[in-house]
């Protein structure tokens, strides 16, 4: 791009810059036959910061389906509370989102 003020040539270079971004991720917590409702909801509530309505609903969901994603993000952000899930005996994971 060029610009021209009072018979000078002033010339701007723009330069795009390509930023690394992280695929988005889910955090998984899978069903068992171990832990009961109230102590995945309260570990949900503590750890994801869930609602008692929403952690009640994802329980619901784990135990319906299997598997549920509690939580969505970057991975830096659910890696530490996929440790403190798994901590409290609940298997958990983090899957990169298809896109």
């Amino acid at each position: 791009m060029t610009t021209t003020t009072n018979n000078d040539t002033k010339t701007i270079i723009e330069t795009d810059i390509l930023v690394a971004t992280e695929p988005p991720c889910s955090l998984i917590v899978w069903n068992d036959e171990v832990n009961t409702f109230e102590w995945v909801i309260e570990t949900l509530i503590d750890v994801c910061g869930h609602t008692e309505q929403q952690a009640e609903q994802c329980s619901l969901f784990i135990h319906n389906k299997g598997k549920y994603a509690v939580k969505e993000g970057d991975y830096y952000t659910l890696k530490p509370m996929c440790v403190a899930i798994t901590e409290r005996g609940i298997n958990a994971t983090i899957e990169v989102v298809a896109t």
